[in-house]
C-alpha cells in the first residue's frame, strides 16, 4: 500500500506539470476562433506557426534570443570560470567576497534596470544586442561562478601539483589540466546560462526595440484590439520551449559528469 500511494503520488506530480504543457502544445495547433474549446482536438491546422513566422516579428525575436543568450554565456563563461578557481584554490577575497558576489545574484532586476538603461544609453547600446549581451553576461556572472566555484573544488589539488613538479606554470596547469577536466562542469554551467538568459524578459523589455526584441517580450507582444491571440501565444511558447527542453536533455548527462570527473581511481 505504501508503494502504491508513493506510485499514485508520483504520478499525481508529474500529470500537475505535463497535462498545462500538453494543453499549450494542443492549443496551438487549433484555429483562433476554437482556442478556448473544450474538446481535446476539434481541428488541426499549422496556421498558428506559420502566422508566426508571416505576420509577426517572431523568427526575427526567435534569432535574437538564440545570438543574445549564446553570445551572453561565451562571454561570461571565461570570466566565470578565472574567478571561480582563483574562489576555489587561492581563497581569493576570502567569504566576504564569496558573500558579496552571491549578494549581487540577489539584487531583485527591478532595482538596476533603469541605472542600466541610462548607462546604456549614455554609450549608444540601448536597441542593441550588443547591450543585451553585455547586461545578461554581467547578470549571470555571479551565478556561473559559484557553480563553476563548486566544481573546481571537486578537482584533487594533486593534478595540478604533479603538473608543477613537470614544469608546468600555475597558468599552465590551471589550462591544460584543469579546465579539461572540468568541461562537464563548465557546460553545465553554460547551459544554465544560456536558460537563464533565455527566459529573462525584464531587461529586455526595456532595452531592445522592435528589431532587436527577444523572445519573452515578441510572445507578450500578441496582443491586438480584440484580446490576446490565445492560439499564436501558444504555438510561440512551443517553439521557446524546444530550445530548453534541448538544453535540459544535454544539462542532466553534464551535471552527472560534473559530479563525478573530481574522483581519483
Amino acid at each position: 500500500m505504501r508503494r502504491i500511494a508513493l506510485h499514485f503520488g508520483l504520478l499525481l506530480t508529474c500529470a500537475a506539470i505535463l497535462i498545462p504543457l500538453l494543453w499549450v502544445i494542443r492549443t496551438s495547433f487549433l484555429p483562433e476562433p476554437m482556442s478556448y474549446s473544450p474538446e481535446i482536438m476539434p481541428a488541426f491546422t499549422l496556421d498558428n506557426y506559420v502566422a508566426l513566422f508571416t505576420s509577426t516579428r517572431y523568427g526575427q525575436s526567435y534569432l535574437n534570443s538564440l545570438i543574445v543568450a549564446i553570445g551572453s554565456v561565451v562571454v561570461a563563461l571565461p570570466f566565470a570560470c578565472m574567478t571561480g578557481y582563483a574562489f576555489a584554490r587561492f581563497k581569493t577575497s576570502g567569504k566576504g567576497g564569496r558573500f558579496a558576489v552571491l549578494a549581487i545574484q540577489m539584487l531583485p532586476p527591478v532595482a538596476i534596470v533603469l541605472p542600466a538603461f541610462t548607462l546604456f544609453r549614455m554609450v549608444g547600446l540601448t536597441n542593441s544586442l550588443t547591450g543585451l549581451i553585455i547586461v545578461y553576461a554581467a547578470l549571470n556572472l555571479p551565478f556561473l561562478i559559484w557553480i563553476l566555484m563548486g566544481f573546481f573544488e571537486g578537482i584533487p589539488v594533486d593534478l595540478e601539483w604533479a603538473a608543477q613538479t613537470d614544469g608546468a606554470t600555475a597558468w599552465q596547469a590551471f589550462w591544460r589540466i584543469v579546465l579539461p577536466v572540468s568541461l562537464p562542469g563548465i557546460a553545465a554551467a553554460g547551459v544554465l546560462g544560456f536558460i537563464l538568459t533565455w527566459n529573462e524578459f525584464l531587461f529586455a523589455l526595456v532595452l531592445s526595440g522592435p528589431q532587436t526584441a527577444t523572445v519573452p517580450v515578441a510572445l507578450a507582444s500578441l496582443q491586438t484590439s480584440n484580446g490576446v491571440q490565445i492560439a499564436k501565444v501558444s504555438a510561440g511558447v512551443v517553439l521557446a520551449v524546444l530550445p530548453l527542453v534541448i538544453a535540459s536533455r544535454f544539462i542532466q548527462r553534464f551535471i552527472v559528469q560534473g559530479l563525478t570527473f573530481g574522483s581519483v581511481k
